[in-house]
């Protein structure tokens, strides 16, 4: 054994040693979110970031909680210490998302979509604009709005939460779907999207809370989704006309005017996922469930890679924000027969607070915006701003879960030992799906073992065939490779990959 030791200067260390932390601006103790006397540091500004987006000049703007939009200069620095602030907006409500668009700054508050304008190039707005506005706000706490982000089309996106438990007064600014008992303001659940034309289009339904969005490098448009009632687990979906993916009180502004859901009469409940798909017509999976705790508890924003390698060997990847456990994963998506699959893997732990916001910096870095404000998290600060940086040394990891006829296919960062990624035994494979009700999550459900009856390592060692007999369409496919080394007989350094197989492809 101790000959396949490799040498001491040769072993690899942790997550930090390929992804290095940089505190920005982070707050110095933290502060328990849910004390009644919370209130922000006493030593400055307080970075509860509800939204990034970096200026042209290199300058990152960053909408905070309070309701300002501040622009920082220096942030690029290593270390940041003479990092500016400049107070560009403030009096919004609740703004949580940021963009930088056709010359101006777009947020979007809790009742309209805000075009914010500096006229006379003074670095401080003033225009705020209407940009878009058409959806109900009744007063809940939970009514959060989230946005805007482009997809490839030029059209601004943004995400609306459900209101939990609506009453009293609240019942006063809904709208009613008495067929179905529902009612919520007008709608809430929906994704909705602004042409360049200025229109406000409803697009799909059925999102609990979806405070994260973003394109993937075709330009389509995706949202998470976290864990509650008619939400199994943590999600990720494609955004497109027509669709509903699974909180059934979004269908209370099904007739509104423009809604692009129809005919909706009944909401079976208490099925187990791919049972209730066949029952549901407007139903469609996830693109990719985060089996939850092992893939985090509540998923937020996301952040394409199209640093082109200049943040690792991830490029054109999808990276989620995880809020709970103060943390960021990656996603590979592939289409298959139209639609979008694919898996999730760990990526780096280990931020101040929970991740809310993330966007790249023009060098590839990950500029992350942190709070967790009202909700508990990781960590050791409330609030704040962090960099995360590649250090240029490629991690051991599966970069790439394709599915394929009679298994999947692993593609990986580095060479493989032909002889640990060849021996069927270094693999474990589990599958399960979870059940579709109004009930808060779900626990995995029908879950089985496939056999993995064979592991083709290709010539060049990059890739491995995995020969699978069991696979199930609409199950969650969870893999790990304990067993498997690199070529100087190192393991992976995240063993774990969660496929969620919505199409098993025909060829």
């Amino acid at each position: 054994m101790l000959a396949c030791t490799p040498p001491a200067k040769q072993l690899r260390g942790g997550e930090d040693e390929y992804y290095r932390l940089i505190d920005v601006s982070v707050a110095k103790a933290a502060t328990d979110s849910r004390s009644k006397n919370w209130k922000p540091a006493p030593d400055g500004l307080a970075l509860e970031v509800g939204g990034l987006a970096f200026l042209p000049d290199s300058r990152l703007a960053v909408a905070i909680r309070k309701g300002e939009v501040w622009l920082l200069d220096g942030v690029y620095d290593d270390p940041p210490s003479n990092v500016t602030y400049k107070k560009f907006a403030g009096a919004l409500h609740e703004p949580l998302g940021l963009l930088y668009h056709n010359g101006d700054l777009y947020t979007t508050q809790r009742s309209e979509l805000t075009r914010l304008r500096d006229v006379d190039g003074d670095d401080v707005a003033d225009e705020y604009l209407t940009a878009a506005k058409g959806w109900g706000v009744t007063g809940h706490y939970h009514e959060y709005a989230y946005g805007p982000k482009l997809d490839g089309d030029g059209n601004l996106w943004i995400t609306l939460n459900i209101g939990l438990g609506l009453k009293d007064d609240q019942l006063q600014r809904v709208v009613p779907n008495p067929a179905l008992g529902y009612r919520q303001g007008r709608w809430r659940g929906w994704g909705m999207k602004v042409t360049p034309a200025g229109d406000l289009v409803p697009v799909c339904a059925g999102m609990r809370s979806p405070s994260g969005l973003g394109a993937n490098a075709a330009g389509d448009m995706f949202y998470t989704d976290q864990q509650g009632n008619w939400v199994a687990t943590n999600s990720l979906h494609h955004m497109r006309p027509g669709v509903f993916f699974h909180h059934a009180e979004a269908l209370a502004s099904m007739n509104q005017p423009g809604s692009t859901i129809k005919g909706v009469e009944k909401i079976p409940s208490g099925l187990p996922l791919p049972q209730a798909l066949k029952q549901f017509n407007a139903l469609r999976p996830p693109a990719v469930w985060f089996p939850y705790k092992k893939m985090g508890q509540s998923t937020t924003d996301i952040m394409l890679d199209h640093s082109g390698g200049a943040f690792g060997p991830f490029a054109g990847q999808l990276f989620i924000g995880e809020f709970t456990q103060a943390g960021v994963n990656r996603v590979y998506l592939e289409l298959v027969d139209g639609e979008y699959q694919g898996a999730c893997f760990p990526f780096r732990l280990g931020f101040a607070s929970a991740v809310l916001r993330m966007t790249q910096g023009a060098d590839g870095s990950m500029f992350v915006g942190l709070t967790n404000r009202g909700w508990s998290s990781l960590g050791r600060a409330s609030y704040g701003l962090q960099r995360l940086i590649w250090t240029g040394k490629t991690p051991f990891e599966i970069k790439e879960m394709r599915a394929m006829p009679d298994g999947f296919e692993l593609t990986y960062t580095l060479p493989v030992d032909p002889v640990s990624a060849g021996d069927v035994n270094s693999y474990r494979m589990s599958s399960y799906t979870y059940l579709y009700h109004a009930t808060y999550g779900s626990d995995e459900i029908q879950t089985k073992t496939p056999s993995i009856v064979a592991a083709e390592v290709s010539e060049d060692r990059m890739r491995v065939r995995l020969r699978i007999e069991g696979l199930r369409p609409f199950f969650v496919h969870e893999l790990n490779a304990p067993g498997v080394r690199d070529a100087i007989g190192q393991p992976l350094l995240h063993s774990e990959a969660y496929y969620t197989l919505n199409r098993i492809p025909s060829k």
